[in-house]
């Protein structure tokens, strides 16, 4: 017989018989309850022996280890999560039966996932990508997901085109990649072979596209929905979410670093925020119009290609969204739930929007796929927090105790099971009353009133600020430099000119070719009123929420660094002490101040502005490190304030930069002026540093 070992060579204790003892906390249990002596060793036969067959505990945890993983989302597979609560600000009770909305103060608890779309799920935070924002709500009549994006109008018209769309922007089907990105053959092949696609493009090329935080982004809900109240009366709405932070972007370059230096940016982003108690938040408005009005306008509101201009139709605030607790669990919580548009309560309803119909069928076909059973609803992330009774049983991973005899309805051995008459009519989810043309034929076609694919396109062009402009255009010279198929940069230049004739003629310029003639298009064009709704840059975002980078060095001044934390927190900003070493630095008197990130891991990428607070000999050392100097020029280049106190000259003569009105000397009373500009750049600045913007 093998003699017993006393210890396993890691100082864990053993007992007498070689099992490894716990170290506090519950008792090991398998998934059954069966307390586990040894969770360090397998069963052998003998010391030296081969592991047995029948060590259940190692079966089942290598089982479950192996299955640990479940098939990621087709789509927005990348994404992250937070719980948090809808309050109804504004009630709508004479437009909605929904309970949600029926009284002031009201609440109900949510999920909401953010995502991107085209990555995978190891893919990284900041591509140039549409962002998913789906809500769900659990209300005391069910749950209601509003599953829409960052971005209110979408690349198609028709569910058909979905597979297509997506087939197109992922990894070429014969090299598997490029992951996470658009700029490539079969993405704008797709594209210029669907002009339907252009009004989106420009949203997808504009910086709505490289969101700075997920908490200082748009959310719309995309279709025309309607709500419908106890009368039964229906009107169309669209769903708007308004970000308390205002938005904000980054700028491509930006972007493209901030992957390298930190693929997690956004998530951590918002992790960090809840849980300094920042809790972010959101207005929940709604556009609501008739069919009469609907009837009136020179596109079609269930074209999922259209947006309805805020200016035309004012955005009426009725609630608020606050994000205040993280997952405990990344997997059982963000990975698993299960959005379905086909999710609402009783007093919302669908409208036929064609892009709509087909997700009612695909969401709930994927759900099942995924999660691997028709019970996913079941999973606690996914179940309603309201009583729910049904005469749906069995199947896969049931994890609920039906009681009863009967499972069929109608029956008169269960009270539920019995006719419940006009109950339904009172209580239950009833659909609006079409409104549809006199029955025609089946046929496969497309509304004639969704024929004009370049009017919006165009006035979200010329909605934007000349900075978000050059934005769009260098974004598509970028996208299109990336394409190696000639004809497919020549349909796409020649698609633009549908938009925009400058535009176009820019974007050829920047590839060097020939402006090819414009291709006809299905209806001819109109020019809209501007939205000035449209663009980021014409509406100031505050303070709060932003973050200032302080480089520090040894020998610094202490006070400077105190009143720059004083001027942030009294504005809802953070700060953050980036140091040659992350141990820290000692301050002029002698104290140790602790940083919270080492100089070339925190590239200044990751701020909205900076400050230099250094000694002559700290800004001397700093001068020669290129982590340094990239610090200081990338921010310059990025447009972003820089506060400096004296000695920081070296370092900012030796990164090139040239001072200008966003430059403020911390040594006098300025701290409060560099906060001021965190949420603001100076754009003037792209024309002389001539970044690829």
């Amino acid at each position: 017989m093998a003699k017993k070992t006393q210890g396993n060579g890691r100082g864990i204790p053993q007992g007498s018989g070689g099992e490894t003892q716990q170290r506090g906390g519950p008792v090991l249990t398998t998934n059954h309850g069966v307390p586990i002596s040894d969770n360090q060793n397998s069963l052998k036969a003998g010391q030296p022996g081969p592991t047995l067959l029948e060590d259940f505990v190692l079966r089942e945890k290598i089982f479950h280890f192996d299955h640990e993983r479940i098939p990621e989302r087709i789509v927005h597979a990348r994404g992250t999560g937070a719980h948090g609560f809808f309050e109804c600000t504004d009630p709508i009770p004479e437009l909605t039966r929904a309970s949600l909305f029926q009284k002031r103060g009201a609440k109900v608890p949510v999920f909401v996932r953010f995502s991107t779309v085209a990555g995978s799920k190891g893919s990284k935070d900041t591509p140039r990508d549409v962002r998913g924002f789906a809500v769900k709500f659990y209300t005391e009549e069910g749950n209601w997901d509003l599953v829409g994006n960052n971005i209110p109008v979408f690349f198609i018209q028709d569910a058909m085109k979905f597979p297509d769309l997506i087939h197109a922007v992922k990894p070429e089907a014969d090299r598997g990649f490029p992951q996470a990105a658009s700029a490539h053959d079969t993405f704008w092949d797709f594209v210029s072979l669907m002009p339907e696609s252009l009004h989106m493009i420009m949203w997808a090329m504009s910086d709505r596209a490289i969101p700075r935080s997920l908490r200082m982004m748009e959310g719309f809900g995309v279709h025309t929905f309607h709500l419908v109240n106890a009368e039964g009366e229906a009107t169309m709405v669209k769903f708007h979410w308004k970000p308390k932070l205002g938005m904000q972007s980054t700028t491509w370059d930006e972007a493209v670093k901030i992957s390298g230096a930190d693929p997690d940016y956004h998530r951590r982003d918002l992790y960090e925020a809840i849980q300094a108690g920042d809790c972010p938040e959101w207005e929940l408005g709604i556009q609501i119009f008739d069919q009469d009005w609907a009837d009136r306008q020179p596109y079609d509101v269930l074209d999922p290609t259209k947006l309805i201009p805020e200016e035309e139709v004012p955005v009426r605030i009725v609630g608020r969204l606050v994000l205040d607790r993280y997952p405990d669990n990344f997997f059982a919580e963000t990975e698993q739930v299960a959005f379905l548009p086909s999710n609402v309560v009783p007093g919302i309803d669908f409208s036929n929007d064609p892009l709509l119909q087909g997700r009612l069928f695909s969401y709930l076909d994927t759900q099942k796929s995924r999660l691997g059973t028709t019970n996913f609803h079941q999973i606690p992330i996914n179940a309603p927090k309201c009583p729910m009774h049904n005469f749906q049983r069995d199947g896969m991973m049931q994890v609920q105790v039906p009681k009863g005899r009967a499972n069929y309805e109608p029956n008169s051995l269960d009270e539920a099971g019995e006719d419940p008459g006009p109950r339904a009519s009172d209580q239950g989810f009833v659909s609006v009353a079409a409104f549809t043309e006199p029955a025609e034929e089946k046929r496969r076609i497309r509304p004639e009133s969704f024929a004009d694919h370049f009017s919006q396109a165009r006035l979200f062009f010329v909605s934007q600020t000349e900075a978000e402009q050059n934005h769009i255009i260098a974004a598509i010279v970028f996208e299109l430099s990336k394409v190696q198929l000639k004809h497919v940069r020549k349909r796409v230049l020649a698609q633009l000119r549908n938009i925009d004739e400058s535009m176009a003629q820019r974007i050829a310029d920047g590839l060097g070719a020939e402006l090819p003639p414009a291709l006809p298009p299905a209806k001819a064009p109109v020019d809209l009123p501007v939205s000035d709704a449209l663009s980021i840059l014409k509406h100031p975002a505050p303070v709060e929420g932003r973050c200032l980078g302080v480089l520090v060095s040894d020998g610094a001044d202490g006070p400077v660094v105190e009143a720059l934390k004083s001027a942030a927190s009294a504005a809802g900003a953070t700060v953050k002490i980036v140091a040659p070493k992350v141990g820290g630095v000692k301050l002029k008197g002698g104290e140790l101040l602790e940083a919270d990130e080492k100089i070339d891991g925190a590239p200044s990428v990751l701020f909205d502005a900076i400050a230099l607070v250094l000694s002559p000999e700290g800004a001397d050392q700093l001068a020669g490190e290129k982590a340094a100097l990239d610090f200081v020029s990338d921010a310059y280049a990025h447009c972003k304030a820089i506060g400096h106190t004296g000695p920081a000259k070296p370092l900012l003569d030796k990164a090139g930069v040239v001072q200008d009105g966003f430059f403020f000397d911390l040594s006098g009373s300025n701290a409060e002026a560099l906060i001021e500009k965190l949420p603001i750049r100076d754009w003037s600045r792209e024309k002389k540093v001539k970044l690829p913007v």
